[in-house]
């Protein structure tokens, strides 16, 4: 199949990203997969990467809990053991035996989770005590959906610990091979719950004004640069995002306060971060697209093209994008790299596919949060079908 002239777009052109020389644009978002038994990274992770790996691309992992009391879905990993750091390498080796760079996604989601993940059947930890509306469910171990719980605010005193917690998960990261982390402060997780006015509701300095919400993510992103550097940090956050109650009465605002405090963190170290990673307005509850009130796509592109212009650094975003989506996104300019969540589940060949326009798989929901190692996660077909996982189709780019 031959190469579309579509190259000169720019999505599928170099990018030096700090310290780091990508050979393309297309990313390969975080994403849930719930295949990490008991917490711990088994093969079919080294595999499943492995397959979506490109000599010069860049991989996002999945959120990767940096405590016992960061999980909020079944069989996901964490990055706070030494049997998980040790079980990490692994993965990590088969992605860079690829060619590619790996980060890990450090997470923690605060209230958005149940006694039945939290040890000793606490309540999770949160901005606040009020829980996510019966809206939304949270999947529970035995495949069925529950209501999320009443959470338990964080008291002033305990949110430097939570901060330690961020710092030590990103000194196993590295440890255990990946090139950098990314600090998952989106999607009404932990770190969101700080950022959001829907949410936060505290009265203490980590509530209220922009400075206080803010705080939080910013002795985060301190701690975390002072412990492996900030060429090897990424930050993602979503302003504009609904997804678990996560409501922002001006995200604008919020998003440029985040944009700001990081730029002047950048100056400060006098070195940048790695890169920004936005979702864009349009992932919302459940992972769908929202049709709303005339304008409010206009209002949306506004606000992405307001943060695009005032971070001062690599600009990533996500949420949604299609090939032409993305194309388009750099060409104008508007992103320096775009990531892709659920078109790469499907495709682990999906660089290939933008780049000759080849028709994609479609993925199949309903085996996104299964266990099953195999079965929706390492089977999807290439588009040489005498491709697998032990042969790289991208040899070429």
């Amino acid at each position: 199949m031959a190469e579309t002239t579509e190259q000169s777009t720019g999505l599928f052109s170099p990018y030096k990203m700090g310290k780091f020389n990508l050979s393309h644009r297309v990313v390969l978002a975080p994403m849930t997969r719930c295949r990490a038994l008991n917490g711990i990274p088994r093969p079919a992770l080294a595999t499943y990467y492995a397959q979506r790996s490109t000599p010069g691309g860049f991989l996002i992992s999945e959120g990767t809990s940096i405590s016992p009391t960061g999980p909020g879905f079944p069989h996901v990993p964490g990055i706070y053991s030494e049997e998980q750091v040790e079980a990490w390498k692994k993965v990590v080796d088969a992605v860079h035996a690829k060619g590619s760079i790996v980060f890990c996604q450090l997470w923690h989601v605060g209230r958005s989770s149940h006694p039945v993940y939290q040890p000793g059947g606490a309540a999770p930890i949160s901005s606040t005590s009020t829980p996510i509306s019966r809206r939304w469910r949270i999947l529970l171990p035995d495949g069925s959906y529950g209501i999320y719980p009443k959470p338990r605010q964080l008291e002033t005193h305990e949110i430097p610990e939570v901060v330690e917690h961020y710092r030590r998960a990103a000194v196993n990261a590295i440890r255990a091979g990946f090139d950098g982390i990314e600090i998952h402060g989106a999607h009404g997780y932990l770190i969101d719950q700080f950022l959001k006015d829907g949410i936060n509701d505290r009265t203490d300095e980590y509530g209220g004004s922009l400075t206080n919400r803010c705080r939080f993510l910013m002795q985060v992103v301190q701690a975390v640069v002072g412990a492996i550097g900030a060429d090897r940090v990424g930050v993602r956050i979503s302003p504009a995002i609904d997804h678990l109650d996560a409501m922002d009465s001006n995200p604008l605002a919020l998003g440029l306060a985040v944009v700001e405090r990081l730029n002047k963190l950048q100056t400060d170290l006098g070195a940048k971060l790695t890169y920004l990673h936005i979702t864009q307005p349009r992932y919302t509850a459940y992972g769908q697209a929202e049709s709303g009130r005339p304008g409010s796509e206009e209002e949306e592109a506004q606000l992405m093209r307001s943060l695009r212009s005032s971070y001062q650094g690599t600009f990533m975003c996500s949420g949604g994008f299609t090939r032409e989506l993305g194309i388009e996104a750099i060409a104008q300019g508007n992103a320096d790299l775009v990531s892709y969540g659920r078109l790469f589940i499907s495709n682990p060949d999906l660089v290939l596919r933008f780049k000759v326009n080849a028709p994609l798989n479609k993925y199949i929901r309903k085996t996104f949060y299964t266990q099953d190692p195999v079965v929706g996660y390492t089977d999807y077909p290439y588009l040489n079908k005498e491709s697998d996982s032990r042969r790289e189709p991208l040899s070429r780019l």
